[in-house]
């Protein structure tokens, strides 16, 4: 409650502060930015760590190795049939909001920042997807866990979790028990950070709120309030789909799930709240840490739940902005390569909007519309980010209800 009620004050009081527009007012909002700053890196200096322990724990403290595998296999299942779900509804809701937009006979300016973001998108290519698969197995795992490449560090976390589960049991029992406790301190250290958060968040949203408040107008604004809007839709129809599907009450979801959405929202980093995840899962939730110890880095690291839907609605705006017409198998194109492609994203600030690159040349949309949706991506990286974060949370439940149910089945 406290951290909610520090978001709401740093928005009210930035969008006062930026309608005011005093100078310094607008330099005292700068001068807090380190605060949040360094409250982010305290919760990001504690996410490779936990990484480590969580999959290590995870993995080679399981009794039946095929569990592992029967877990991994329904993580997979259910993020895909989760992103086609979210596809399917961006391709019929998309046309029908940007509809009520008038024609864009003549092209706005362009945001500030677009131009520059174009050009410095078009220099740096794409990986190709042997390059890509070349990454996967990280010649330095310290390394790539230093630069971000969040994937190919667990990928080899995985690997070595296996490699102790075929130690000898002497050696198994002591390093399970060493990263056992290795884990339950970084939780510990999690919480302390955590508790910091009202004013981590205050110091994060009040300069966004103040430089940001102006954005809202014209065709801009109106693409901004629909992408916001949409992903907050989108993260609350997961809320009964878990309540379907997972067994698990709305009102116990939400509350599990809403300190990693403040933390999202204040950081727009998934990493960052892969922490408050993991204690979502298993403190409110009551997912037991072999589960929620595998699935949450997993899910944080390669499952963007936003990606159909932010690819799609900026399609829509770009098509909008240049006065083309996207066709149903355009917008299909667009959408379910957010199911297939998002996971190979590059791991670097706005890496996804690499991939988008080549898909908007496909379909007829000029490659500067990136250099627009990337200009303008402050605020709509917020909420995509919270939607991210809640289906990662929404996975995590639904592969911990089917062993639920294979219990439930078995004699006595």
């Amino acid at each position: 409650m406290k951290v909610l009620i520090a978001l709401v004050a740093a928005l009210v009081i930035g969008v006062a502060i930026a309608a005011s527009g005093n100078p310094a007012l607008l330099r005292l909002t700068d001068a807090i930015i380190p605060i949040g700053t360094l409250w982010i890196n305290a919760i990001r200096m504690t996410v490779i760590p936990l990484i480590f322990t969580l999959l290590i724990t995870g993995v080679a403290s399981a009794s039946d190795m095929s569990a592992i595998g029967r877990i991994g296999g329904r993580t997979i299942l259910i993020c895909f049939l989760l992103l086609v779900g979210v596809a399917i509804v961006s391709m019929v809701g998309g046309p029908l909001v940007f509809g009520l937009l008038p024609a864009n006979t003549s092209r706005p300016p362009l945001p500030p920042g677009a131009e520059e973001a174009a050009k410095q998108l078009a220099s740096s290519g794409a990986p190709t997807f042997g390059e890509w698969v070349a990454t996967l197995a990280p010649p330095n795992p310290v390394a790539a866990a230093a630069n971000g490449a969040i994937v190919p560090f667990i990928i080899f976390t995985v690997l070595l979790a296996l490699a102790i589960v075929h130690l000898p049991e002497p050696g198994r029992d002591r390093l399970v028990g060493f990263f056992v406790a290795f884990r339950d301190a970084m939780l510990t250290l999690v919480r302390w950070v955590i508790a910091a958060a009202p004013i981590g968040v205050f110091a994060l949203l009040l300069p966004l709120a103040a430089k940001s408040g102006a954005a809202l107008v014209g065709g801009v604004g109106f693409y901004i309030v629909v992408y916001s809007v949409g992903q907050l839709l989108a993260s609350l129809v997961l809320y009964p789909v878990v309540a379907l599907f997972g067994r698990v009450p709305m009102r116990r979801f939400a509350k599990a799930a809403l300190p990693s959405q403040l933390i999202a929202f204040s950081s727009s980093s998934s990493i960052a709240a892969l922490p408050a995840l993991v204690e979502g899962a298993e403190r409110d939730l009551d997912i037991s840490d072999r589960i929620a110890g595998f699935v949450v880095p997993i899910t944080t690291s390669m499952f963007k739940i936003a990606a159909p839907l932010s690819w799609t609605i900026g399609s829509l705006f770009i098509a909008w902005f240049y006065g083309i017409t996207l066709h149903v198998q355009q917008l299909a194109l667009i959408a379910f390569a957010g199911v297939f492609l998002t996971f190979a994203a590059p791991g670097v600030p706005r890496g996804a909007f690499l991939l988008l690159t080549p898909l908007f040349l496909a379909v007829g949309l000029p490659a500067e519309g990136i250099g627009i949706l990337i200009a303008v991506d402050t605020i709509p990286d917020l909420f995509s980010t919270v939607f991210n974060v809640t289906g990662n949370l929404a996975a995590t439940a639904l592969v911990a209800a089917a062993p639920y149910r294979e219990r439930s089945l078995s004699p006595g």
